[in-house]
């Protein structure tokens, strides 16, 4: 079983007491770390960023441009032929 070694810095940060309470319930409720729960959740803030699929079709969807009306009596017609 091949392992990965991954350098850590101890890093002290100063946070807003209420931000760290919220962080530490929600950390216990994913049954995690604190020091686990941030990291993971930084990692995902600094690595995944979307790409321009993704930005393009959030572009999309704020413009509202290709929305279509829904014909709610054409959709229980549909329903009820299933």
């Amino acid at each position: 079983m091949a392992t990965t070694i991954t350098t850590k810095k101890v890093t002290t940060f100063r946070l807003n007491k209420d931000l760290l309470e919220r962080l530490k319930v929600l950390a216990k409720r994913d049954n995690r770390s604190l020091n686990n729960y941030v990291e993971c959740s930084l990692m995902e803030i600094a690595y995944n960023e979307p790409n321009s699929e993704t930005l393009a079709a959030m572009k999309e969807a704020v413009s509202g441009a290709e929305l279509e009306t829904l014909d709610v009596d054409n959709f229980r017609n549909y329903v009820k032929s299933l």
